[in-house]
């Protein structure tokens, strides 16, 4: 089977996931992140070569700044982690 060697994808939804089913945005940012790191070490194991990650639109400008600063925590603190392990 032929894998394709550059995979994208737009993380969108985790928030209104997050409020809808534990009435909390952040909660789904932080399990939308927990998902990337599978995603992460599947795309490794079948060997992709490139893997994008669309996390950030212009649009999230917008949102209130808390959660602004909590998506960046969130990817510096998971990203951190990818690149140590």
């Amino acid at each position: 089977m032929i894998s394709p060697s550059h995979i994208a994808i737009i993380m969108d939804g985790n928030g209104r996931w997050g409020l809808k089913k534990y009435n909390d945005r952040n909660k789904g940012h932080y399990y939308g992140l927990l998902n990337i790191n599978k995603v992460i070490e599947h795309c490794i194991k079948i060997k992709i070569k490139y893997l994008t990650l669309y996390t950030f639109s212009t649009e999230n400008w917008n949102r209130p700044k808390k959660e602004i600063d909590y998506l960046f925590f969130l990817f510096k603190y998971f990203y951190k982690k990818i690149l140590i392990n």
